[in-house]
């Protein structure tokens, strides 16, 4: 049986949702990253994990989001098949983790980004955090303009991906989504899912 490891709103977010769509049984694990005891089975302190029978400890989100949709190819939740399909995927997988991601780092911890730790330190690395985020959120949202899912005509693995860190945005940005009306759409859409629903309800967030 898969056992995820994860902390509450964190990009974890995205494989525990897959699971509940694949709908096998799995076990979940709520964690502190930092925690000395955590170190021993991911030593970066790094949420989401996972370990699938003798797998030994797995981590990375996309690379974990990539085994489950090759582990479960009824859920079909992969690409379609197709080499320009298996590159869509990956180029959104790759911006998710590669550009939206980074973007938030100085949002969630502005201190590691000044030398002086001071509160207007950190807002205003926390401001200039805003430029990153809406750079890489209108691209998402362009990208959105006349599509449902984030690859293809399907629900994929990048779906909850995208959702997760939207969902940062949603909850921290100043004016929320309201400048990104097709990532608004994509959220809300998201939101009336059961699986979503169901991840969302086990990590007690909203």
């Amino acid at each position: 049986m898969i056992k995820l490891f994860y902390a509450p709103g964190t990009c974890a977010l995205a494989p525990h949702i897959v699971l509940e769509w694949i709908g096998e049984p799995y076990e979940l694990q709520r964690v502190k990253p930092k925690d000395p005891e955590y170190l021993q089975i991911n030593p970066l302190g790094q949420v989401p994990a996972m370990i699938d029978g003798d797998s030994g400890v797995m981590s990375q989100a996309d690379a974990l989001l990539k085994y489950l949709a090759h582990k479960y190819p009824s859920a079909k939740l992969g690409d379609d098949g197709t080499l320009q399909g298996a590159y869509e995927l990956d180029y959104w997988l790759a911006f998710l983790t590669g550009d939206v991601h980074p973007a938030f780092f100085p949002f969630f911890a502005p201190q590691r980004y000044w030398t002086e730790d001071s509160e207007s330190a950190r807002n205003t690395v926390k401001e200039a955090s805003y430029k990153l985020i809406d750079r890489v959120f209108s691209h998402l949202d362009r990208h959105l303009a006349d599509k449902e899912h984030i690859v293809g005509d399907r629900r994929t693995v990048a779906d909850p991906y995208a959702f997760a860190m939207i969902r940062w945005g949603n909850n921290g940005l100043p004016d929320k989504l309201s400048a990104y009306p097709n990532i608004e759409r994509f959220y809300q859409n998201c939101l009336k899912d059961e699986g979503v629903q169901r991840a969302m309800q086990q990590q007690g967030i909203s």
